[in-house]
């Protein structure tokens, strides 16, 4: 489970990175969403918190408070990616208030940042 979700992520990664290229930017916002989240779910699955069906509220909650708060294992800036990124996420697929080339691009940076971490743990 690792393994496959970490590789959705950096899927999504890319996904997100074509989609700002192309001026997509609500899209670039929902893939860079769901490549955080499912890193977060390899990085859980690593340390051997599985879940049966992946809450977003729940990954959210695991991730900072059994990853960053309890294991000190990841930095705590990256505590409000997850929660933070949903809301960008929810405003792009659920508002008619488009995105921003600025914020698609931070949405990347932000995506770009806690995949790296958690690739570097992974490999550990």
């Amino acid at each position: 489970m690792t393994t496959e979700f970490f590789n959705k992520a950096q899927a999504n990664l890319n996904a997100a990175q074509l989609c700002f290229d192309n001026q997509l930017y609500d899209s670039c916002a929902n893939r860079a969403y769901y490549a955080v989240f499912q890193a977060a779910i390899a990085a859980l699955s690593d340390k051997g918190v599985n879940r049966s069906k992946p809450d977003h509220k729940q990954i959210q909650a695991d991730f900072s408070e059994k990853l960053i708060k309890r294991q000190k294992i990841y930095p705590t800036k990256l505590r409000s990616y997850l929660m933070d990124m949903q809301s960008v996420r929810n405003q792009a697929d659920y508002t008619t208030e488009n995105i921003s080339k600025n914020l698609a691009f931070q949405q990347i940076v932000k995506a770009q940042e806690m995949i790296s971490a958690i690739g570097k743990e992974l490999k550990k």
